[in-house]
């Protein structure tokens, strides 16, 4: 898999860390392991851009998906074609705020909010309440299964 992880915030991130939760999810979901994914961390100013030109909403948000190939999750011994899957955009700004209400730390609010970006690229959305059941109950399996892997290691 190609992670790519950038970071324009100027909050310190563990590039690593994020890129073995792409991977993680990634080969988890049984995508393609030539896949490429990038996720990027900026700050709010750009983020607020982002979200105005993509979304039309105003201010700033926690994290936009960009996909690309539209791949979909494969299944065991299924994988999905190799592509593109697209682009995780995380505000650490917005994550930090949401993270003192949630009370956990920053870094978890980032990883947490890759992980449900991940997701989206993947085809997974939470506009209906069973989609969101559904993604939600994914999105913290893979992030407690990741976060346990990374303890034990």
């Amino acid at each position: 898999m190609s992670i790519e992880v950038n970071n324009e915030s100027g909050y310190e991130v563990d590039e690593a860390e994020f890129a073995a939760l792409g991977r993680f999810v990634l080969e988890e979901m049984h995508v393609h392991p030539l896949t490429e994914l990038s996720i990027l961390f900026v700050d709010t100013e750009v983020m607020t851009e982002l979200h105005v030109q993509w979304m039309d909403e105003p201010g700033p948000t926690d994290v936009l998906s960009f996909p690309m190939d539209e791949l979909r999750p494969g299944r065991e011994g299924d994988v999905t074609p190799a592509g593109l899957l697209g682009d995780v955009v995380v505000c650490p700004e917005i994550a930090a705020q949401q993270a003192t209400v949630a009370g956990h730390s920053t870094v978890e609010e980032m990883l947490l909010l890759t992980t449900h970006g991940i997701l989206h690229l993947l085809g997974y959305d939470h506009a209906e309440p069973e989609e969101e059941k559904e993604m939600f109950g994914l999105q913290r399996t893979l992030l407690l299964t990741f976060l346990a892997s990374r303890r034990s290691s």
